[in-house]
C-alpha cells in the first residue's frame, strides 16, 4: 500500500489545528500537528513530512524562527498560514514557498498543497 501524503500543521491555535486536520484528512492526506515550533522541528527530522503548514505568528518560537533554523538543512516544500497580510514575495524572501491568509476557504489550502507537491515532484 502506498504512503499517504504527509502534511506537518504547526499553528498555536488548537481550534485551527483541528479544522486543518479534519480538512486534509478527509482529502486523503496523513496529518500530525503540533502547537510549538520546536517540536515541529524535531518532528520534521523523526516523521519525514512531505509538505508544512506553518503559522507565522506563535509564541515563543514564531513560524520565522522555524524557516530560520529549517531552512539550512531542509528543502521541505512550505506554506505560511498567516492571519498577517502579506505578499508572495515576502512568503518567498522567507523561505517559504507560498502562503495562505487566514481566514482561508479550506479548498484554497488543499489546491495550493497539491500544486506545491506536484512542482516539487517534477524536480524530484
Amino acid at each position: 500500500m502506498e504512503r499517504k501524503t504527509r502534511v506537518l500543521v504547526v499553528d498555536d491555535e488548537p481550534g485551527i489545528l483541528r479544522f486543518i486536520r479534519i480538512k486534509l484528512a478527509l482529502s486523503g492526506y496523513e496529518v500530525i500537528t503540533t502547537t510549538s515550533g520546536e517540536e515541529a522541528l524535531r518532528l520534521v527530522e523523526s516523521e519525514k513530512p512531505d509538505i508544512m503548514l506553518l503559522d507565522l505568528l506563535m509564541v515563543p518560537m514564531s513560524g520565522f524562527d522555524v524557516l530560520q533554523r529549517l531552512r539550512p538543512t531542509s528543502p521541505l516544500p512550505v506554506i505560511l498560514v498567516t492571519a498577517r497580510s502579506f505578499t508572495a514575495d515576502e512568503a518567498l524572501k522567507l523561505g517559504a514557498n507560498d502562503f495562505v491568509g487566514k481566514p482561508f476557504k479550506p479548498d484554497e489550502l488543499v489546491k495550493k498543497i497539491e500544486a506545491i507537491l506536484d512542482s516539487h515532484s517534477v524536480g524530484a
